[in-house]
């Protein structure tokens, strides 16, 4: 299809065995390279201690540590074992209330079952190809929530997240894949 996903390792969060092997038979139809499967998001914490996921694919719906709940760990445990990985929710739910909660927990980028190829390879797509600053604030961390390029300033905002010298704040951006001291 275009990327070369030879080298990546995914990590798959499902509680539905049938669902894992959906998506281990999508990702090995798109060449990725290795792939790991945990049942649930307490198993994938474990998991992810000893194996480095460069994508984590991951259920909302689980038991007894769901994708929201596994997603907030990684990007705010001190302990997390990577808090820049890419985390790409998949999900029956689409209310759009669910995708907010999913987004405001800090996911990368939504996908509603059921998938097919395409719609998991753009979603891979998206969080190698246009990775998005990651924000830590007080009550967020995780990839920046706006998709949109727009002047908000022209539309009367103000730049909170600029300094007084109109850098962006060291204090709020992080930048993925790399250490950051709090």
């Amino acid at each position: 299809m275009g990327l070369d996903l030879s080298r990546l390792c995914v990590l798959i969060v499902d509680d539905n065995t049938h669902m894992r092997l959906i998506v281990t038979e999508i990702l090995r139809s798109l060449g990725v390279g290795t792939i790991k499967a945990a049942a649930d998001g307490a198993d994938a914490l474990k998991m992810m201690r000893v194996v480095e996921a460069d994508i984590v694919i991951a259920d909302i719906d689980m038991a007894p540590l769901d994708g929201l709940e596994l997603t907030r760990l990684l990007r705010t445990s001190k302990d997390s074992p990577n808090p820049y990985v890419p985390i790409i929710m998949l999900t029956g739910h689409t209310e759009a209330f669910r995708v907010v909660e999913a987004r405001d927990a800090g996911i990368d980028e939504f996908l509603a079952k059921p998938i097919s190829v395409s719609s998991l390879y753009s979603r891979m797509r998206a969080v190698i190809e246009r990775r998005r600053l990651y924000i830590r604030s007080k009550g967020y961390v995780g990839p920046d929530r706006r998709r949109r390029d727009s002047d908000f300033r022209k539309s009367g905002g103000t730049e909170r997240r600029r300094d007084p010298e109109g850098g962006l704040s060291s204090a709020l951006i992080d930048t993925p894949g790399q250490d950051q001291t709090a």
